[in-house]
Order: C-alpha cells, then structure tokens, then sequence
C-alpha cells in the first residue's frame, strides 16, 4: 500500500496531510486516543487532538463512547460518499445563483498540467452537441472509453485518429476511425467546429495544451486533420 498516495488522495476530499495522517492511523487501528494517535504518528499531541476535532467536524471520524475519549474512522467509503453528496448540493446552488458570466470570444488559453488538460478534455467530450474530431493515441482513446461510449449513445458523429486498434468494440463500429502512424503523447480535438485543443499529454505536470474558439485557427485545424485522414487512406485504408 502506497500511504503517501492514499495521503494526497485525502488531501482531495478536504484534509490537510497531517489530518489525513491522523485518519489513515485510525482506520487501521481502530479505536484510540489522541495519546495513542500521537505516538504511533509523531504528530504532537496538541496538533493530534485538533485534528480528532476537524476529522470529526468533517464528518472523518467519530467519538467513542467510554470512560476514556477514543476516536474512530468513519469507513472510507461512508466519507468519500457523504463528502461527494455535499459538493453536489454546493454544485448546485453555485450553478443556479453565481451571477451570469460576462459573453466573450473565447480567444487562445494555455492549459497545464496533464489532471487540468484531462479534465478539459473530458468536458468537451460531454459538452459536445454535434460531431467530435479527436487524434490521440489508442491508449488515450480507450482511456476516453466511457465518455466516447456516451457520445454514440447520443448519435453524434465522432471521427477518431489513432495508432492502434481500440479496444471497445461499440466504439470501433460506430465511429469513424483511422489507424495511422504513432501519435505518442501528442493530443488533438475538435467539438462541433467551435472548439479546438492541441498540445501534448503524457501526465507531467508541465504538459500543456492550446485551447481556442478562433474560427480561423479551427478552419486550419480541421483542414490538417481531413489531410491527416485522406493520407491514411492513401497509404493503409480507412478501418470504417
């Protein structure tokens, strides 16, 4: 087991490091007190007890009922759930009285880090309303499997450039793929002819991408895309 990567996951939901330290010691030993957290951990025994007190705010952990206060680990995936649960509701009321965003063309933005560019990705692919260009490597497409898989449920069509054979079968049958040279980490996509992202993502945190809403530089980007496309044609045959 990876502690520091089950650290920096509990960092995501809401826990300092040291409150996720304190939570990881007592969801593997049970009940204890902040004595005993404290000398298993090396965390002082003021920083131990104010992070039993946020732990349990945040719904982490529980009091034991004794003569003695011992604290308990709320099951990981009660939190997890919770937790999600309430972001939602936050979500919610965010998006339904945040005050409207000033329109603006969307102009050249740089995107970076491989999670941020992910992300972008992935939102996209969901907001699309159309068809969808996507040139990336097999193993990038097949890790876009669930989203792309919604996007054929939807009926749009979706072009896809890669350099190996993809591993859903749906995908393969219902899109319009092509299997050309090796694409590395190199990552194009085109929605609906409005918006484009290019760049590279090979899960650095220095990756970055370009994303845009210039109808020139799409016009451009599409065109290179078809050529992409008609050369594979040429040389291997279309897969569909």
């Amino acid at each position: 087991m990876d502690d520091n990567l089950i650290l920096e996951k509990l960092n995501m939901f809401g826990m300092t490091r040291q409150e996720a330290t304190i939570y990881l010691c007592l969801f593997q030993n049970g009940e204890l007190t902040g004595y005993e957290v404290a000398k298993q951990t090396g965390i002082s025994r003021s920083n131990v007890y104010s992070g039993l007190s946020a732990l349990a705010e945040m719904g982490a952990a529980y009091v034991a009922e004794g003569s003695t206060s011992k604290y308990v680990a709320v099951p990981i995936k009660e939190f997890c759930t919770n937790k999600i649960r309430s972001l939602n509701k936050e979500k919610e009321y965010l998006i339904q009285n945040i005050p409207d965003m000033k329109e603006r063309e969307i102009g050249y933005i740089t995107i970076s880090g491989s999670k941020n560019i992910e992300d972008k990705i992935i939102n996209m692919i969901k907001e699309a309303q159309l068809r969808i260009y996507l040139s990336a490597s097999v193993s990038k497409i097949n890790e876009l499997e669930n989203e792309l898989l919604e996007v054929i449920e939807k009926g749009y069509k979706l072009v896809l450039i890669t350099d190996g054979e993809i591993r859903n079968a749906a995908i393969r049958n219902e899109s319009i793929y092509y299997q050309g040279n090796k694409k590395e980490n190199s990552v194009r996509l085109i929605i609906d002819s409005k918006y484009a992202l290019t760049g590279e993502l090979s899960g650095r945190k220095d990756d970055t991408c370009l994303y845009t809403g210039q109808e020139n530089f799409i016009k451009i980007f599409k065109d290179a895309l078809r050529n992409e496309m008609q050369l594979i044609e040429l040389t291997k045959g279309e897969l569909k």
